[in-house]
Order: structure tokens, then C-alpha cells, then sequence
């Protein structure tokens, strides 16, 4: 992303909007850069490798065969709710699920706080909307996320013989933590510049949130007095509603996802405004 064949220069003290219609207009009138940037995104990230993009799809599924023999034939785990002889590769399949949604939320997370002083050109010297950067880096974890989701589906189709018709609500699950997840990588793309400690910071507060998240065990396990700081956790409902559309095959909770929604949309909103109103001091620092 540092590159750019244009060296128009622009007042970096400029002021920008911040409202959420200027932001929509943003996406919508650099949808083609966003769509290429995503692109060389993705392809850049297997550029060199022998088997290039053909790892997006190795790296799920070698995750998957792991979790599956460690959990049936080591730790012999079951998951509440599942019976059967199939039990023990279902909870791999589960506990996938999990990983899916941690992962899209933790890979855009963990590289905002450097997404600006990876593209300082950008700031300095380019005509470029720059607050598209984060949508770049979410759009390149979705393609990875989706991949990973097709190989979920293929080995519980393999595993089940079926597919659950309500996978068809899955865009629907993750479309709130997409929303939520900007907010905070716009903000955190701004801090990155003034506090470069926060990079580091974020690598121990997503440490903590796999392991308080219901990745690896179900919200039932934890006891009573300690849920109401897992169901707090802004992934816990996420990964609980994309288990029910994938691996029970239950609608999703409507008004939860509707309530999540809304205030994902205003942490969107408050990360976007944040972004804009401190990029004017970018330059100085840079």
C-alpha cells in the first residue's frame, strides 16, 4: 500500500467530515481503489510463495484437520448439546466456528494501530482517502474469513451428510462485527500514531479476549458469577449466533442482532469521527 503513480500535494490540516453520510460516500465513490488495494492485499500476502493464493484455502483447512484430531482423539472433548458417535469431530467443527469469528475481528484489530505508518506517503504527499485503509484491511480479512467459512461447510456437509438451510443468515451474523470492528480499527489507526505502544498493548487485550471468548468451551461451562463478563465480551454473541445458523440450524436472535447493530453502527461512527478529526495531525508526527 505504498505506492502511487500521483504526487498531487494536499493542505493535511484540512478539515474533514465526519458524519456517517460522508463516510458512506466515501466507500461508494472509492469502491474500485478499495476493491484493487484489496486485491494486492490479498495476492501480496502469498507473493513469492511457490503455491500462492492456493494457501488461503491449505492454511483452514490444515487448522481444521488439527482441531479435529486433537480434540477427538487427545482431549476426547464433547460439546453440551451434541450426542452422538459424531460428537467428537462436531465439536471441532464448533469450536471452528469460533475461530472464524476471532480471527476476522483479530486480524483487522491487531494491524490498524500501523496501518498509517505503513502508508506515510499517503498522509504527506498523495491525493488519497486514507480513511479507506481500514475497509482495505477488512475486506482483505473477509476474503480470508469466507474461505475459511467454505471450509467449514464443506466438512460439516462431509461430516453431516446435510447442510442447515440458515446458513444463509450467516452474512447477516457477521455484518455487525464488520461495522463494530472499523470503528475500532479507525481509532486505533489514529492512535497508532500518536501512542505507538498501542500496537503492543492490542496484542495482550486480544490475548485475553480468545481466552474470554467462548472459543474453546460454551458459555454454559462458565459459572454463573463469571458470565456476565464473557456475555460482555462484544464477540461472545457473535460467535454464539453464527453456531446457531451453522451448527444447529436455529434462526439467529433477531432483536439482539438488531440491538447490536445499532450500537455497532455508533462505535462505527464515534472510530470514523475520531479518525477524521485527528488525521490533521498525522503530518506533524510523521
Amino acid at each position: 500500500m505504498t505506492n502511487s503513480s500521483s504526487s498531487t500535494v494536499i493542505n493535511p490540516h484540512a478539515a474533514q467530515p465526519t458524519s456517517l453520510m460522508a463516510l458512506a460516500k466515501s466507500i461508494w465513490r472509492n469502491r474500485q481503489l478499495i476493491v484493487q488495494m484489496t486485491k494486492r492485499e490479498v495476492v501480496g500476502r502469498y507473493q513469492g510463495s511457490a503455491m500462492g493464493l492456493i494457501w488461503s484455502f491449505l492454511n483452514p483447512l490444515f487448522m481444521l484437520a488439527v482441531y479435529t484430531f486433537v480434540f477427538s482423539e487427545i482431549f476426547k472433548s464433547r460439546w453440551g448439546g451434541i450426542g452422538g458417535d459424531d460428537s467428537k469431530t462436531q465439536f471441532a467443527l464448533v469450536l471452528f466456528v469460533g475461530m472464524i469469528v476471532l480471527g476476522l475481528f483479530s486480524e483487522v484489530v491487531s494491524r490498524a494501530p500501523g496501518l498509517i505508518l505503513a502508508n506515510v506517503n499517503y498522509v504527506k504527499k498523495v491525493v488519497f482517502p486514507i480513511e479507506i485503509l481500514p475497509v482495505i484491511t477488512m475486506g482483505a480479512a473477509l476474503f480470508h474469513s469466507l474461505i475459511s467459512l467454505g471450509v467449514l461447510l464443506t466438512a460439516f456437509a462431509i461430516f453431516n451428510d446435510y447442510l442447515h438451510w440458515t446458513v444463509i443468515f450467516t452474512p447477516l451474523i457477521l455484518l455487525p462485527l464488520v461495522i463494530m470492528t472499523l470503528g475500532l480499527a479507525w481509532m486505533l489507526a489514529s492512535l497508532g500514531v500518536f501512542l505507538r505502544d498501542v500496537g503492543q498493548t492490542i496484542g495482550i487485550i486480544i490475548t485475553v479476549l480468545s481466552f474470554l471468548s467462548p472459543v474453546l468451551y460454551p458459555v454454559s461451562a462458565v459459572p454463573e458469577r463469571f458470565r456476565p463478563f464473557i456475555m460482555a465480551n462484544p464477540l461472545t454473541f457473535i460467535i454464539e449466533q453464527a453456531r446457531e445458523v451453522l451448527i444447529w440450524g436455529h434462526f439467529p436472535n433477531w432483536l439482539g442482532l438488531g440491538v447490536y447493530t445499532l450500537v455497532a453502527t455508533i462505535v462505527a461512527w464515534l472510530g470514523y469521527a475520531w479518525f477524521q478529526k485527528t488525521r490533521k495531525g498525522f503530518s506533524d508526527v510523521l
